[in-house]
């Protein structure tokens, strides 16, 4: 690892947990750009339309306890 990189993660070690994973996800997502930005693109809008519809009350949130109970159970 060169000094540079050294010096970039023992910074970014530092980090908040969300920050953190941001971090992860742009620099794996850096490998293959275009792929990776075309569904990076339709996430955006998919996350976009599903904040709308629950803003808008056409969709309703739940627990992240029964997120993960629901999982378990298939």
């Amino acid at each position: 690892m060169t000094t540079k990189a050294k010096t970039i993660f023992e910074e970014a070690v530092q980090l908040n947990p969300v920050d953190k994973a941001e971090l992860i996800e742009r620099l794996y997502l850096s490998f293959s750009s275009s792929i990776n930005n075309e569904i990076e693109e339709k996430w955006k809008a998919e996350v976009e339309s599903r904040v709308t519809a629950y803003d808008e009350g056409k969709i309703s949130s739940d627990t992240m306890e029964n997120v993960f109970k629901r999982i378990a159970n298939k």
